[in-house]
């Protein structure tokens, strides 16, 4: 594929899958015998989401939410809500599902967002966490990678709408 930018592996398709197996066999174990729902924060959750939702041996029910903060390469520091869940959540435990928990403010809305509407409790899933550039005081419960601070893309993860259908992570050499 002819790529605009220079990409430099960080994780390749057979890395990501392991890790996500991994983390669906943990979500498995501590959610048997409860109801699982994941919302998955659109677009870049996705492709994570839909190999995570068969990496866990239980039913799952799915919904999407759509919140943006990044434009190109910088978070503009507030979460414009897209698109919002159809599924009821009041009382259960909720997942919320994002490609990479960077500075924080996207997931941290969103859980507030989702709490104050009665979810019981929102879990936070992530595929990638930066810690390095973090803002809001929220961690993950489940995260496959923690990397450094460099600006990533494929699987999901994109760079001004490309290269989400990577099927590995690269750093992208600006």
């Amino acid at each position: 594929m002819e790529q605009k930018n220079k990409i430099e592996v960080m994780l390749t398709r057979e890395q990501i899958a392991e890790k996500v197996r991994e983390v669906g066999a943990r979500i498995t174990e501590d959610f048997r015998g409860k109801e699982v729902l994941m919302i998955g924060v659109l677009k870049g959750s996705f492709v994570f989401m839909a190999d995570l939702v068969r990496a866990v041996d239980l039913p799952v029910k799915i919904d999407f939410i759509s919140a943006k903060s990044y434009f190109g390469t910088t978070s503009s520091g507030v979460v414009d809500v897209k698109m919002d869940t159809h599924l009821e959540f009041a009382g259960k435990t909720i997942m919320l599902v994002e490609d990479i928990l960077d500075t924080g403010k996207t997931l941290s809305v969103l859980k507030q967002m989702l709490l104050t509407r009665g979810a019981a409790d929102v879990k936070i899933v992530t595929f990638l966490d930066k810690p390095a550039r973090r803002t809001a005081d929220i961690s993950a419960d489940y995260c496959c990678y923690k990397i450094e601070d460099r600006f990533v893309v494929g699987y999901g993860l994109d760079y001004n709408e490309d290269y989400r259908n990577l099927d590995y992570v690269g750093e992208v050499i600006l």
